[in-house]
């Protein structure tokens, strides 16, 4: 909110002219007190006749040549240290993600990458190390101050420590007067912790749902429209060669491994856009989907294509929705033809930055009021803080496409939004762990 930027930059103005009238009171105060020290002092008592013979004229002008020259080595001693601190800066400098892929692919082929990641390592832990101790400090040197100058250093100290706070910051939230903790939560670090709760445990709830069949059961129950689909599973060898399909990977994400079939010989990557002439080349390109990655095992559905018109062959364009038990965080609209593009939309229905995509935006259609209440409602029905749902735009409306427990490259949204589907994903989990402590028990979950 305005007010409350207007309301921060005020307290930092306060924080740093009190600071300043302080500081400039104790040094007049400590200044005047070594005028008077020193003049009762012998020495200057002593060298009274002394300080009448100070030089003039001609000495005097030697003598401020002598000061001059000692200024110029001061001042090139100065540069020097700029020139040092340059290269101190340098060695801070944030470089783009291929000059370092470069950089660490020749400590790979020279046998050096294991000495070069311990050693950035323990840089690393030492660098956050002095920054933790660093931001507790300066929280130790605000924890007595009045309410509001507390309030906002904590606040500030917290925003920069996140998962570094130290319980003596946490435990600030805590007080009869409690600093925000709002700053201290992060989607990122959330789905981190989910993803390792996964491992642990073999599976989660939301992970069942990611099951495209158990999935369709899931929505059939709720009424809601799926596109049609067989259960079987094809691998490229037995493929059929068919029309208006959408061909998937098993175990795709992100639309890797997918393809559009208009026709036999009209066929678009999703994935890169690439038009395919052919039935042979696409069978190529799935190959090469297999050898290089991009898709898990040769194992591969078919779904009707769903269209956004079909006079003009518009392909459907994506709706997701990251839903967090009930609430919608952000919506996230893609269109894939004849270009790759994306737009970010909030649950009131604005356009957004998120951090994500932003060199590849477009002005979307966004969703309505009915669109989002769908999503919070299904989101609602799952036993889980965080699920992605994903929807076709059809010429009829919104067709369900899939779940998606883990979006592909969460952490790259950027700090603000990273906060703010944190407080959500953190919020959704105590309403979840409260519904589950009172018997709600998720009967169409079970069911499908």
């Amino acid at each position: 909110m305005p007010e409350d930027k207007t309301y921060e930059k005020l307290i930092d103005q306060l924080i740093e002219k009190e600071a300043q009238l302080d500081y400039t009171k104790a040094s007049i105060a400590k200044t005047d007190k070594q005028m008077k020290k020193i003049i009762k002092s012998n020495t200057y008592k002593k060298t009274a006749s002394i300080r009448k013979l100070l030089p003039t004229g001609k000495e005097k002008d030697n003598y401020i040549d002598y000061l001059e020259e000692q200024l110029l080595h001061c001042q090139s001693e100065n540069v020097l240290l700029k020139e040092q601190l340059f290269e101190a800066e340098k060695a801070l400098e944030q470089f783009d993600y291929d000059t370092l892929w470069r950089y660490i692919r020749e400590k790979k082929d020279t046998g050096k990458i294991i000495a070069e990641l311990d050693k950035r390592i323990a840089q690393k832990k030492a660098a956050d190390h002095n920054f933790r101790n660093l931001l507790e400090a300066a929280a130790r040197q605000f924890g007595q101050e009045e309410p509001a100058f507390k309030q906002r250093v904590f606040t500030k100290v917290l925003a920069g420590a996140k998962e570094h706070a130290s319980e003596f910051m946490i435990r600030a939230g805590l007080t009869e007067e409690p600093v925000s903790l709002a700053d201290v939560a992060s989607y990122r670090i959330c789905m981190n912790m989910r993803i390792r709760q996964y491992q642990l445990l073999g599976t989660l709830p939301e992970y069942e749902l990611d099951d495209k069949q158990t999935a369709y059961r899931f929505m059939e129950k709720q009424a809601i429209r799926i596109p049609g689909s067989s259960e079987a599973v094809y691998t490229i060898e037995t493929l059929p060669e068919q029309e208006n399909i959408v061909i998937k990977p098993v175990d795709g994400a992100g639309g890797r491994g997918v393809y559009i079939v208009y026709a036999s010989n009209d066929i678009i990557s999703v994935k890169t856009g690439e038009q395919l002439s052919g039935w042979s080349l696409l069978k190529h390109r799935m190959e090469k989907d297999l050898q290089e990655n991009k898709v898990g095992q040769d194992a591969w559905h078919i779904e009707e294509l769903i269209l956004e018109d079909t006079a003009n062959k518009v392909s459907a364009r994506d709706v997701k929705f990251y839903c967090f038990y009930g609430k919608v965080g952000v919506i996230l609209e893609i269109i894939r033809t004849p270009e790759i593009k994306y737009c970010w939309w909030n649950e009131w229905g604005e356009r957004i930055q998120t951090g994500k995509y932003d060199d590849k935006a477009f002005q979307g259609k966004g969703v309505s009021k009915e669109e989002i209440e769908m999503a919070e409602r299904i989101s609602s029905l799952i036993p889980s803080p965080f699920m992605r749902i994903d929807f076709l735009r059809s010429e009829e409306g919104l067709i369900f496409g899939e779940f998606t427990p883990k979006p592909g490259n969460y952490d790259e949204f950027n700090d603000d939004i990273d906060t703010y589907l944190g407080n959500l994903f953190i919020e959704a989990q105590g309403k979840l762990d409260k519904d589950l402590l009172q018997g709600k028990s998720f009967e169409i979950f079970k069911e499908a």
